[in-house]
């Protein structure tokens, strides 16, 4: 039986064979899903070439894609892209006195 190491210093992400951080998850999850997926296709009778077939072609997609945006996004980069969606475009003041107003040393305005 093989032992695998897991790499972690002191405040650093997990890292497993090139994964950082939550694309181990995400990986864990989407082979669950795949698992799944191949009960029910043998369940409904689906015959089991092309259970295998299907569930190995989605499996190879898997494994492409996180190891993909592990890549290019990061240990938190790929969270910060979909935080994106939620700032605003720009920003509408009706008036300057937000801009204008002194602040007081004590924190006040």
């Amino acid at each position: 039986m093989a032992i695998y190491q897991i790499n972690k210093g002191i405040n650093k992400a997990i890292e497993f064979k090139g994964l950082k951080a939550q694309y181990i998850g995400y990986l864990g999850a989407g082979l669950v899903t795949l698992l799944v997926l191949f009960a029910v296709f043998y369940i409904t009778g689906v015959p089991v070439y092309l259970c295998i077939l299907l569930i190995a072609g989605s499996g190879t997609v898997l494994f492409t894609q996180v190891f993909r945006l592990s890549n290019k996004y990061g240990q938190y980069g790929l969270m910060k892209r979909g935080a994106k969606r939620f700032l605003p475009g720009y920003l509408k003041f009706n008036s300057r006195k937000l801009l204008t107003c002194k602040i007081r040393p004590n924190g006040s305005v």
